[in-house]
């Protein structure tokens, strides 16, 4: 799932190739992809990019349209498996709607120059679960779940998050992975940040201590800070392998942990997993599986 800092990412590269730029026109392959009809996707016509940047993890772009007489927001929602694949030259013929293919949506930009090819992009989602989310409001708040977002990961100070953990009565893991607590971290970058931070995943978000609430805080800084700045830069279809490249311990099961050579582990649930090192986090103890046993705390 793309997360703060690729979502950061994707706003940064459509500034620097989609402002400015007049929306020619946009398809949509999967109608139950677009979650909002007033204002309607016609509105878009003629609409020119005035700006780019995200909420949490949702994508916004920022249009001036005529033909409403107002700014308007498209902003997406990648949720697990969806992706913005950027194109300089887009075919004239729009993708067939209700197809079996990973295109949703598809946005027509006008050429740079006179006569050039029409550039663009497609939204994407892999996989049979199709979750990925479109809405073009006049205000971002209008997206339900960008009016429930928490504090944004990478501004939020230290006073905040203790003020936030101490309500929670959820584990660390899950109380910086929800989206009302905490904008931005998913189950990628929550791994790296507690790794980082030297905290296990199942320790209670209210029952930290000063000094480990203070660690996740840095923790949390610097992980999406530094991954803020290898993703900044690069094309939108490198992002992905850039991200994988910086993991330290997600995805990394069986591998040795970077910092003290212990074997990364993994907790397994329904439809994700985490990993984690036990040295590293928890005493040297392994958390057993969900799937087989009860979490040892």
């Amino acid at each position: 799932m793309p997360e703060l800092p690729e979502v950061e990412a994707l706003a940064t590269f459509l500034r620097e190739r989609a402002v400015g730029r007049t929306v020619l026109r946009v398809d949509v392959a999967a109608i139950n992809a677009v979650k909002t009809y007033d204002p309607p996707l016609s509105a878009l016509n003629g609409a020119y990019v005035i700006d780019a940047g995200r909420h949490g993890k949702f994508l916004d772009l920022t249009l001036a349209s005529e033909a409403a007489g107002e700014v308007l927001h498209l902003i997406t929602h990648l949720s697990r498996a969806g992706w913005l694949q950027w194109r300089e030259s887009l075919p004239a013929a729009p993708p067939r709607p209700g197809g079996k293919g990973p295109i949703a949506f598809r946005l027509h930009l006008a050429p740079e120059l006179p006569g050039g090819p029409t550039a663009g992009f497609d939204l994407t989602e892999a996989g049979t679960q199709k979750r990925l989310a479109v809405y073009l409001v006049r205000d971002p708040a209008e997206v339900p779940g960008v009016a429930r977002l928490g504090p944004d990961a990478l501004t939020v100070t230290r006073a905040e998050l203790a003020g936030l953990l101490a309500q929670q009565r959820q584990q660390v893991k899950r109380a910086i992975t929800d989206q009302n607590v905490l904008a931005g971290i998913g189950n990628a970058y929550s791994d790296e940040i507690l790794h980082v931070a030297k905290l296990s995943p199942f320790k209670l978000a209210a029952k930290l201590t000063e000094d480990e609430v203070t660690r996740l805080h840095e923790a949390i800084g610097s992980v999406l800070t530094d991954a803020v700045a290898r993703s900044v830069g690069q094309k939108a279809a490198t992002l992905k392998a850039e991200k994988r490249s910086g993991l330290r311990v997600h995805a990394r099961t069986g591998l040795p942990c970077p910092v003290c050579g212990d074997t990364v582990r993994e907790v397994s649930f329904a439809e994700r997993s985490f990993q984690y090192c036990p040295t590293c986090q928890t005493e040297g103890r392994e958390l057993a599986d969900r799937r087989l046993s009860k979490l040892i705390k």
